[in-house]
């Protein structure tokens, strides 16, 4: 059974920064085209950041060159690092392989001003 189960949510302040894990199971993460979206109440569910089937990276604009996505083989685990976060970012974010319609969770960010 294929799980993925997100953590490092929190509440933070504007500017500062966080990093949200994916712990995958029941899957090896190497080589996926995982992704990390996130949905805030009364908005559909927005892309964010993926790895592609290549292994490149890709950023929505709204979060390019402040958002990193990068993953962890050894652990099996896939990260979000996000830095100067802006009240915006807030929402609950979620990791995901979509290809094969696999989600977690999430984990919930909330930036105050």
């Amino acid at each position: 059974q294929v799980q993925l189960v997100e953590s490092g949510g929190g509440l933070v302040q504007a500017g500062e920064s966080l990093r949200l894990s994916c712990a995958a199971s029941g899957i090896i993460v190497r080589n996926l085209p995982m992704a990390w979206y996130r949905q805030s109440p009364g908005k559909q569910r927005e892309w964010v950041a993926r790895f592609t089937t290549s292994g490149s990276t890709n950023y929505a604009a709204s979060v390019k060159g402040r958002f990193t996505i990068s993953r962890d083989n050894a652990k099996n685990t896939v990260y979000l690092n996000m830095r100067n976060l802006k009240p915006e970012d807030t929402a609950v974010y979620l990791c995901a392989i979509p290809l094969q319609n696999y989600w977690g969770q999430g984990t919930q960010v909330t930036v105050s001003s």
